[in-house]
């Protein structure tokens, strides 16, 4: 992949919607590409992830470990989605598993290479920081609606 086509497939990505092309081009430049075949996984549940993965083609199922055993999935995700972006920013143990659901071609942005990054581009590094940090804050808006759906659910005769 060329790094105009990396260019490209972040800005497919909500996490980088708001990034210039200059912007894009600095993070195009440090992503590598990965493919997983399907049926392989991407991360693993409560292992520590170090990367975020932007997904240019294919689709993603993701699972958690039920405590009676098995998976159970919990979302899906194609091209244009992010995964695990909080580990770009530091080790975190991943709450779900990502498993290819058919062959996807991936964007990996690595903690290490971000964080070499950041001295010599902080405002590039800082918008991505705070592109995270949104992402997070709307899924816990998503998750809170949830949790007060089932609370009530529960709660009712």
């Amino acid at each position: 992949m060329t790094v105009e086509e990396k260019m490209q497939a972040l800005g497919a990505s909500a996490l980088f919607a708001e990034f210039t092309d200059t912007g894009k081009r600095i993070f195009a430049t440090i992503a590598q590409e990965k493919r997983a075949p399907a049926g392989s996984p991407i991360f693993v549940e409560n292992m520590v992830g170090e990367a975020l993965y932007v997904v240019v083609s294919g689709a993603v199922r993701l699972t958690q470990r039920r405590a009676e055993g098995g998976d159970r999935e919990v979302g899906q995700a194609g091209p244009g989605d992010h995964l695990g972006e909080l580990a770009v920013l530091a080790p975190s143990v991943r709450l779900v598993s990502a498993v290819a659901a058919s062959e996807c071609h991936l964007l990996e942005i690595g903690q290490r290479d971000f964080l070499a990054l950041a001295p010599q581009k902080p405002q590039a590094c800082l918008k991505l920081a705070t592109a995270v940090a949104a992402a997070l804050a709307h899924r816990a808006s998503d998750a809170r609606e949830i949790l007060r759906e089932a609370l009530a659910r529960a709660q009712q005769p």
